[in-house]
C-alpha cells in the first residue's frame, strides 16, 4: 500500500495500494496483488524535479537485526538501515523525547524527506518548552525494503516463499521495538519517552505498535492509516468510490470520459493492430502485450492522483501541480469537439506521468521507489478486499473474488493468503469499543480526498484516541513540511497534533517526576 504503498501504495500503498484489482478482464483478478507502477520517470529524475525540497541532516546507521524474532533458531542476522538526528536533543537527564518514524514499504530516505512535520519540531519552530522541542529523530527502514535486505541481497531475499516468509508486519514491529530499546540503552535514555509517527502503511504500523508495545512508546500519530481496510469492516467499494468522487467533484464530464474510456480501450485492443494503436496513442516505449497493462497504468495514475491531490505543487510520487486532479480534468475536458476519448485521456494522464514534459515515452514496469515487496505482503496477511460499483465508480465494474485472489497468490508465490490474520493479530472489528477500553494516546489523521481515508478511524473514540478529519486533505498531507501555501485548516490541524503530542510528553514527565519523588 504502498500502499501503498505506500504505499504507497505507501501505497501504499502510500501507496500502498498493491491489493487494488486489475480492471482488464471479466475475472478482474488474474494475477497476484501488484504494486502499482508508481512512476515512469527514473528516480534520479524525480529527485531532480523536487521543488526546493528542504535539506534535512541525519546520520545513516545500521543495526544488526534478528531475522526471526519469534523463534530461537540460530538464523542469519541482517543490517537494518536507519536515519538519526540528535543535534537538538536535550539529553536523557531532562527526559528529552525520541520521535520515531515507522518505515513504510519503500526507501526510508524518500519517506524521511517527505515527513517534514517530524523535522520541524525543533528550536527554530513555533514550539515552546525545553523538554519537548529538542527530540531525537529516527527513521527506520522496514525490512526487505531499500537496503534492509535479509540474506545479503535482493535476489536472495525475494527468491521464494521460504526467504520471503520473514516479511511480515509482526516481524517489522519487533524490529522497531528492538531497535528503539537498543538505541535508548546506548544513549543512556531508557526513561526518555518515545512518540511514534507514520503515514499510510507506516501509519498503520505506528498505531499497531502503540497497541502492541505500549511500554515502548507513549503515543502515536497515524496519518492516512487504513487499519480497517480488511475483511468486511468497511464496504469494499469505499476506495474506488472516493477516487471516483474526487474526479467527479471537479468535473462530471471528466468523470464520464474516464468511465467511457475502458470500453474504448477494450474495443480497440481486440482489433488486428489495436495494441499497436494503443501503444502509439499513449506513447509507450515498447508495444503493449495486452490491454490489461494499459488499464493498470491508467488505474495507478488515477489512484495516486486522488491520494496526492495536494493544494500546492509537490513531488511525493511524481512532480505535480497543486490540485492535480483539477488540472487533469481541465486537459481532458478542454479539447475541441471531435477529439477522441482516448486522446483526451492521454492528455489528462500526462499530468501525472509527465508534468515536466521531459519524458518522451513511457515504460510500464518502473519501480523507482522500491515498493515491489508489497505484492508478497498482500498475498499473505495484508488482504484488502476492494470492488467497483457500476453506479458510483468511474472504473470498469468488478467484484472482489477471493478464489481468484488466492489462485493468483498460489501461482506467483506458492502461498495462500490469510485474510483474517490482521484482524486477529491487531483487531479491527468493533474498533471503537476496543480502543475505548484498551487504547490511549493515538491520533488518526485523515483527509477525505484520500481514498485510503475510508479504511481509517474517522471519529473520536475517547479523549486520548482522537480522529482529526479534514474535508480537503489528501494522503498524509499533515506529515509533509509546512509551506507558505498551507491553507488555514492545515495549519490548525498541525497545531492540534502538536498540542496533543506535547500533552502526552508533559503527562509522562509529570508521572515520572511523581514516581521519582516517591
Amino acid at each position: 500500500m504502498a500502499p501503498s504503498l505506500t504505499l504507497f501504495f505507501s501505497l501504499i500503498f502510500a501507496f500502498l495500494s498493491s491489493s487494488l484489482q486489475p480492471l482488464a478482464s471479466s475475472s478482474p483478478f488474474n494475477h497476484p496483488p501488484r504494486v502499482p507502477a508508481t512512476a515512469k520517470l527514473p528516480w534520479a529524475q524525480v529527485r531532480a524535479n523536487e521543488a526546493q525540497a528542504p535539506e534535512y541532516r541525519y546520520e545513516t546507521r545500521y543495526f544488526s537485526q534478528q531475522l526471526d524474532h519469534f523463534s530461537f533458531l540460530e538464523l542469519p542476522t541482517f543490517q537494518q538501515r536507519y536515519l538519526i538526528n540528535t543535534e537538538y536533543w536535550v539529553g536523557p537527564q531532562r527526559l528529552g523525547p525520541i520521535f520515531f518514524y515507522c518505515g513504510n514499504e519503500g526507501d526510508i530516505v524518500w519517506f524521511a524527506e517527505n515527513t517534514g512535520f517530524v523535522w520541524e519540531i525543533a528550536p527554530q519552530t513555533r514550539l515552546k518548552g525545553p523538554n519537548f522541542q529538542r527530540p531525537i529523530r529516527g527513521f527506520a527502514l522496514h525490512r526487505y525494503y531499500g537496503e534492509s535486505l535479509p540474506f545479503g541481497s535482493r535476489e536472495e531475499a525475494y527468491k521464494n516463499a521460504t526467504t520471503l516468509s520473514y516479511l511480515t508486519t509482526e516481524q517489522a514491529l519487533a524490529d522497531f521495538a528492538v531497535l528503539i530499546t537498543d538505541l535508548k540503552q546506548n544513549l543512556s535514555a531508557t526513561d526518555c519517552p518515545v512518540v511514534l509517527f507514520g503515514g499510510s502503511y507506516g501509519g498503520m504500523l505506528a498505531a499497531w505498535m502503540r497497541l502492541k508495545y505500549p511500554h515502548i512508546a507513549i503515543g502515536a500519530l497515524a496519518s492516512s492509516a487504513p487499519i480497517l481496510q480488511f475483511e468486511d469492516i468497511v464496504p469494499q467499494e469505499t476506495f474506488y468510490d472516493i477516487v471516483s468522487n474526487d474526479f467527479k467533484r471537479d468535473s462530471s464530464t471528466c468523470f464520464n470520459y474516464i468511465k467511457e474510456s475502458w470500453n474504448n480501450i477494450s474495443s480497440i485492443g481486440q482489433t488486428r493492430n489495436g495494441l499497436v494503436q494503443l501503444s502509439n496513442t499513449f506513447h509507450f516505449c515498447r508495444p503493449l502485450n495486452k490491454t490489461a497493462d494499459l488499464w493498470n497504468w491508467l488505474e495507478d495514475a488515477y489512484g495516486y492522483l486522488a491520494m496526492v491531490d495536494y493544494p500546492y505543487p509537490a513531488s511525493f510520487m511524481m512532480p505535480l501541480p497543486g490540485h492535480p486532479i483539477k488540472e487533469v480534468c481541465k486537459r481532458i475536458d478542454g479539447h475541441p469537439a471531435g477529439t477522441s476519448v482516448l486522446e483526451r485521456i492521454y492528455e489528462g494522464v500526462n499530468v501525472y506521468y509527465n508534468y515536466t514534459g521531459e519524458t518522451k515515452c513511457f515504460e510500464l514496469d518502473d519501480d523507482p521507489h522500491g515498493l515491489s515487496g508489497w505484492s508478497w505482503q498482500a498475498c499473505t496477511e495484508m488482504v484488502m478486499p476492494m470492488s467497483c460499483n457500476p453506479d458510483s465508480c468511474m472504473f470498469s465494474p468488478f467484484k472482489f473474488n477471493y478464489s481468484d485472489y488466492e489462485e493468483g497468490c498460489i501461482s506467483s508465490y506458492g502461498v495462500k493468503p490469510r485474510p483474517k490474520w490482521i484482524t486477529t493479530e491487531f483487531g479491527g472489528h468493533k474498533i471503537d469499543a476496543t480502543l475505548k477500553k484498551f487504547g490511549s494516546n493515538l491520533i488518526f489523521s485523515n483527509g477525505l480526498l484520500d481514498p485510503w481515508s475510508g479504511g481509517s478511524v474517522l471519529q473520536n473514540i475517547s479523549e486520548s484516541v482522537v480522529a482529526l478529519v479534514t474535508e480537503e486533505g489528501a494522503h498524509h498531507l499533515d506529515l509533509r513540511a509546512s509551506t507558505k501555501y498551507d491553507p488555514d485548516w492545515l495549519v490548525e490541524q498541525r497545531a492540534t497534533e502538536i498540542k496533543l503530542i506535547k500533552g502526552w510528553i508533559t503527562e509522562y514527565h509529570e508521572k515520572y517526576n511523581a514516581m521519582f519523588d516517591m
